[in-house]
């Protein structure tokens, strides 16, 4: 409930607490690398990440093709390396990551993928890529950006995409070497997530200011990785249609829990929900039911 008083200079200002949007913090990395290419610190998508990391060498499990993992791989979660967050088998699932002190230099000494013959290798699947959701992978993306910005992901955040979005209360994580968590738990109010969607429906600009390039946010609402058959995969990025037609197709954003930012661009509409339905099991299904039993027909 909201409080106001006609005696403004006896109301301090209260600090907005943001929810821990858990995974959805990696669609904010995301949009940090267009900015970093935009800005000349990044060449394209295209640049191998082993430049920027060759103080983690030697590598384990040394193999060649490791020299050749690109930005866009770890964008799209289609890196050669075995790092599979939804399966507690695989050697790069998360919970291992959060076991050690360099989490890049985990993401880095994992073996490289098998693609036995009921699996589809790169080649056999859409767009070239086997998707492989990998948390390790985006922490990485944050180190790059580190190196290629020569500033720390908080700063280049705050001076290039939070503050021309008028966004002044950032929660960050951290990991054991003290560099920003950018696969989770960045804090930001049900109010800041919708402006970040907004700029991605208002072709990259907010507040009169061209944040992202028009370019970025469409590549990165492009389909890059099959998912699964319902879901493909942009620049970090979920695609679905949601509902009964292709009118109500959306990107969104998605974290642990059941927290999303969607966007219907054929509505130009935002829908943000924040949960901390963090340990209950369906917490997704709970979004979905939500999002389509009541807030769809809304739009529609």
């Amino acid at each position: 409930m909201a409080v106001h008083s006609s005696n403004a200079t006896m109301v301090a200002p209260r600090r907005r607490l943001g929810t821990n949007t858990r995974s959805a913090t990696k669609t904010i990395t995301g949009a940090l690398v267009g900015i970093a290419i935009s800005r000349g610190f990044l060449t394209g998508t295209h640049a191998e990440i082993l430049p920027f990391l060759g103080d983690r060498k030697p590598l384990a499990n040394a193999d060649p093709r490791k020299s050749h993992i690109t930005v866009e791989d770890l964008l799209t979660m289609s890196s050669l390396v075995e790092c599979d967050d939804t399966n507690s088998f695989s050697a790069g699932n998360e919970e291992r990551m959060y076991l050690v002190e360099d989490w890049p230099k985990f993401f880095l000494d994992l073996p490289i993928r098998g693609f036995p013959s009921w699996t589809d290798s790169p080649a056999q699947s859409p767009y070239g890529r086997s998707f492989s959701y990998c948390t390790a992978g985006v922490v990485t993306l944050g180190a790059v950006l580190e190196r290629a910005t020569h500033m720390p992901v908080p700063e280049l955040a705050a001076k290039f995409l939070f503050g021309p979005l008028r966004v002044r209360d950032v929660t960050w994580q951290f990991t054991p070497t003290q560099t920003a968590m950018t696969g989770g738990g960045l804090g930001l109010t049900t109010r800041d997530l919708a402006a970040f969607g907004q700029l991605y429906l208002n072709a990259g600009v907010a507040n009169g200011n061209q944040v992202l390039s028009k370019a970025w946010v469409e590549a990165s609402v492009q389909p890059r990785a099959r998912v699964d058959e319902q879901t493909e995969y942009g620049y970090l990025w979920w695609l679905k249609s949601f509902g009964s037609g292709p009118a109500f197709r959306s990107f969104f954003m998605t974290g642990t829990g059941g927290n999303r930012v969607h966007l219907f661009p054929d509505f130009d509409a935002v829908v943000v929900i924040t949960t901390t339905n963090y340990r209950v099991q369906g917490a997704q299904t709970l979004t979905d039911d939500l999002l389509v039993r009541y807030v769809l027909p809304i739009l529609g």
